[in-house]
């Protein structure tokens, strides 16, 4: 399907690859629904939107995706009548050692990434089904290789892909395709929320140059051009992928 004038909802837009990803859709004429939590961010995003399409049709929604799916996609439905695209973006991180951490990350990791998830696609699903639309999954390179200190997000990640392929197979009689896009590390404020100071920062981006084979980590427009990808007509013919947009990060031990 041509993406100009297709009702798209990007969560996590505030920031980042959720950012990048509604810049993208309104820069190819998509009516695009911004959902985040942060309204001064929000509002820095429909800008940049507007900057990219200023004919673009946009719907701000601040809302927590973990309480508020069925007000996200009723919101949306009230404004624009019907929904082709879900890209279930927003996220959140945490590290630590089983030894460590304590249920309530496994809980709010778990909430955030998985739990969102399936409740944004099942309130989404009877909708896309009837514009025979597409969803759009952000998981990581953490759900394809395992990575010390992180065992939370790596699972919620690996269930994520694994959730991808299996509404993939729900959803094919309706003609509804459903895509997982799994990043390495990009540069966002990711690594900054989970307390990297910036010369921490700069520190671990420059150790990624050994850890991704291109000898580089990602911008976030990369990532978003895959996600434009998957849910045009161009990738009309792929369904349950996980597409890795990573310079070769998974396909290198944990190191």
């Amino acid at each position: 399907m041509s993406l100009a004038g297709k009702v798209v909802i990007v969560t996590g837009a505030s920031s980042g690859i959720g950012a990048a990803t509604a810049e993208a859709f309104a820069k190819q004429g998509s009516k695009v629904v911004l959902v985040g939590r942060n309204e001064a961010n929000l509002k820095a995003t429909e800008a940049a939107c507007k900057a990219a399409n200023s004919k673009a049709e946009l719907l701000s929604i601040i809302a927590d995706v973990t309480v508020d799916a069925e007000r996200i996609i009723n919101t949306t439905l009230e404004k624009f009548g019907q929904l082709n695209v879900l890209v279930n973006n927003a996220g959140v991180d945490a590290n630590g050692s089983i030894l460590d951490i304590d249920v309530d990350q496994f809980d709010r990791i778990f909430n955030a990434n998985v739990r969102a998830i399936f409740l944004l696609t099942k309130h989404a699903a009877p909708h896309i089904a009837k514009t025979q639309g597409n969803i759009v999954n952000i998981s990581s390179v953490t759900g394809l290789r395992s990575f010390a200190n992180g065992s939370v997000y790596c699972t919620s990640k690996a269930a994520v892909d694994q959730f991808t392929r299996c509404i993939a197979l729900d959803l094919a009689p309706m003609n509804v395709r459903v895509n997982a896009v799994n990043p390495g590390v990009v540069i966002t404020d990711i690594h900054k929320r989970l307390g990297m100071s910036e010369e921490q920062y700069a520190k671990f981006l420059e150790h990624c140059k050994t850890t991704h084979p291109l000898g580089r980590v990602g911008q976030a427009k990369e990532v978003s051009d895959a996600i434009i990808f998957l849910a045009s007509d161009s990738s009309s013919f792929i369904t349950g992928a996980n597409l890795s947009v990573d310079v070769g990060r998974q396909l290198l031990c944990p190191r």
